[in-house]
C-alpha cells in the first residue's frame, strides 16, 4: 500500500507530461504548414498555364490557378545534379563546387544544412521519393525516410529483350552509373498500352498518395518531396497520353539553327540524346525524328501532369490542402530542336528558364502571375520564411515571400546561371531586357568570349550582338553588373 502511494505522484506526473506532449505536438502540427514539394525532371515552361495551348496539362494549370506562377524563374545550372544541389542547399554551384553528375556536395560542403534538414531541425517529418537529388547522389541526412519505388522505364517486350541481349553475361550492378546507363538505354521513345503504375512515375504517384495517408495520421508537420522522372529521356509513357496529341498538328522549332555569331563554346552536340539506340551518333535529326521526339515529350508532360493531379487530389481529399504549402518546379529547361539543339547543358534561355508555381496558406496572390526575376537559390529561404523557420546564415538566395502578397512589386534586377566547359566557365545573367554571358578562364578570370541577346528585339536569342560596336556601352554596363551582383542581386525596399 505504501509502495503504491509513493508511485502515484510519479505516475500522475508522467501522465501529465505525456498528455502535455501530445497536446503540444497537435498544436504545433496545427500551427505549422506542411510542405508538398514536387520536382519534375527536364520540364520546360511549355504548359497550358504558361500560354502553351497545344499542351494538355490541366492539373498543373489548376494548381497555377490557385497559386502564384513565376514567369521568369531560373535554375543555377542547366543539368540535373548541380541544379538540384543548388536548390536543396541554397548555394550556387561555385559555392557547392558541384558542376557535374558525379560529385556529391557532402565532399565539398560536408556540414551544410539542406532544406529538408532545416525543416527536420524544427519538428518536421521529412519524406522523399522518386528523384529529388540526382540518382545515386541522394543524401541520407536529408530524410527521415526515402521509400524505394518500384516500376520500370521501358515496357515493350522487344525493347526489354534488346537490353537483355546487350547486357548478357555482364554484371551491370558493379558498373558505374555511366556504363550502366549506356548499356540499358533502348530507343528514345516508347508507348505501351499499360496502366500508369507500371511505369515508374505512376508508381511514384501511388507511393506519394500512400505517404500522404500515413502522414495524415501522424499529427506531425511534414515535408513530403515527390520527384517525377518524366519528361526526362527516354520519352516513355502509356499510350493514352500519346493519343492526346495529333502528330499532324505538332510543329517543329522555328529556329533550328545556332544563334548568329554565337561562340562555339556556347553550343553542345547533345550527346545525352545520342546515347539512345535509335538516335544518330552524329549529324542532324530528320524532321520525322524531331516530330517523334516532340510527340514523346508532350506525352510525357501530360503523363506527369496526370500523376501530379492524383497527388493533389489526394491532398484535398484528406483535407490537408488548406494547411499545406505546395511548390512545383522543373529542375531546368530543355531544347526541343531550338538552335538545332536538344537536351540542356547550355546557358540559353531555353535551358535556364524553368517552371515554378507555389501555393501557400493565406496567400493573397491566388491565380496571379509574377514577372519578377527569381532563382532556385531563392526557394530554400522562401519555404523557411513561409513556415516561420529561421534562415541559416549560409543561404545565397532571397525569400520571395513578399511576392505572394504583391506579385508586381519591384524585385531583383537580375538572375544568374552558369555552365562549365572544361577550363572555361560561362557566367550568364538575365535582366529585364538582356541575357548577357561571359565565358571566363576558370584560373585567370580572363574573358575569352561573350554573348549578348536583346530579349526586347530577339526573344528567341537568334543573334549574339555582343560584338556589335553600338553595343559596346551595354556590354560594359552588364559586365560590371555581372561582377557586382553575382552572389545575388539586391531586392529594392
Amino acid at each position: 500500500m505504501m509502495t503504491s502511494m509513493r508511485l502515484r505522484p510519479f505516475f500522475l506526473l508522467s501522465l501529465f507530461a505525456l498528455c502535455f506532449g501530445m497536446v503540444q505536438r497537435l498544436s504545433t502540427a496545427a500551427e505549422k504548414p506542411n510542405v508538398l514539394f514536387i520536382a519534375v525532371d527536364d520540364l520546360r515552361p511549355e504548359l497550358g498555364c504558361y500560354g502553351a495551348s497545344h499542351i494538355q496539362s490541366p492539373h498543373i494549370d489548376q494548381l497555377a490557378a490557385s497559386g502564384l506562377l513565376f514567369n521568369r524563374a531560373y535554375c543555377q545550372q542547366a543539368v540535373c545534379s548541380p541544379s538540384r544541389t543548388s536548390l536543396m542547399t541554397g548555394l550556387r554551384p561555385d559555392s557547392t563546387k558541384v558542376y557535374d553528375l558525379d560529385t556529391h556536395f557532402r565532399k565539398t560542403v560536408p556540414d551544410v544544412v539542406t532544406l529538408t534538414q532545416q525543416f527536420m531541425k524544427h519538428g518536421y517529418k521529412s519524406i522523399g521519393m522518386g528523384k529529388i537529388y540526382h540518382g545515386s547522389l541522394n543524401d541520407k541526412a536529408s530524410w527521415d525516410a526515402y521509400p524505394t519505388v518500384r516500376g520500370r522505364g521501358y515496357q515493350l517486350p522487344e525493347t526489354l529483350a534488346g537490353i537483355r541481349e546487350r547486357t548478357k553475361g555482364l554484371d551491370v550492378k558493379k558498373m558505374n552509373w555511366r556504363q550502366r546507363s549506356k548499356l540499358t538505354r533502348g530507343p528514345a521513345t516508347e508507348m505501351a498500352d499499360v496502366p500508369d503504375a507500371q511505369y515508374r512515375d505512376g508508381a511514384i504517384a501511388e507511393r506519394a498518395i500512400k505517404s500522404l495517408r500515413e502522414l495524415k495520421q501522424s499529427q506531425q508537420p511534414f515535408f513530403l518531396a515527390v520527384g517525377f522522372l518524366k519528361p526526362h529521356l527516354p520519352f516513355v509513357a502509356p499510350q493514352k497520353y500519346w493519343d492526346l496529341y495529333d502528330r499532324r498538328q505538332i510543329k517543329l522549332a522555328e529556329n533550328r539553327f545556332p544563334p548568329k555569331n554565337a561562340p562555339k563554346i556556347a553550343l553542345t552536340n547533345w550527346g545525352e540524346l545520342r546515347n539512345y539506340s535509335d538516335m544518330p551518333a552524329k549529324g542532324d535529326l530528320t524532321d520525322e525524328q524531331q516530330l517523334q521526339l516532340r510527340h514523346g515529350y508532350y506525352a510525357c508532360v501530360s503523363f506527369t501532369d496526370a500523376n501530379i493531379g492524383k497527388v493533389l487530389d489526394e491532398l484535398q481529399r484528406l483535407e490537408l490542402d488548406e494547411n499545406t504549402i505546395v511548390i512545383l518546379w522543373g529542375d531546368h529547361g530543355w531544347k526541343l530542336g531550338e538552335h538545332n539543339g536538344w537536351c540542356k547543358h547550355t546557358n540559353f534561355e531555353n535551358d535556364t528558364r524553368v517552371p515554378l508555381i507555389i501555393r501557400a496558406p493565406g496567400m493573397q496572390a491566388q491565380g496571379k502571375t509574377s514577372e519578377a526575376l527569381v532563382e532556385f537559390v531563392d526557394i530554400y529561404p522562401t519555404l523557411c520564411d513561409l513556415a516561420g523557420l529561421p534562415l541559416p546564415t549560409h543561404l545565397e538566395g532571397t525569400s520571395f515571400k513578399p511576392l505572394l502578397s504583391n506579385p508586381q512589386r519591384p524585385w531583383k534586377p537580375a538572375a544568374f546561371s552558369q555552365y562549365p566547359r572544361g577550363r572555361v566557365m560561362g557566367y550568364s545573367m538575365k535582366t529585364d531586357r538582356y541575357r548577357y554571358t561571359e565565358w571566363q578562364d576558370r584560373k585567370s578570370g580572363k574573358v575569352v568570349d561573350r554573348e549578348l541577346y536583346d530579349h526586347q528585339q530577339d526573344g528567341a536569342e537568334n543573334e549574339n550582338i555582343a560584338g556589335q560596336p553600338d553595343q559596346k556601352q551595354v556590354v560594359k554596363q552588364l559586365s560590371a553588373q555581372l561582377k557586382k551582383n553575382w552572389k545575388g542581386a539586391v531586392v529594392p525596399d
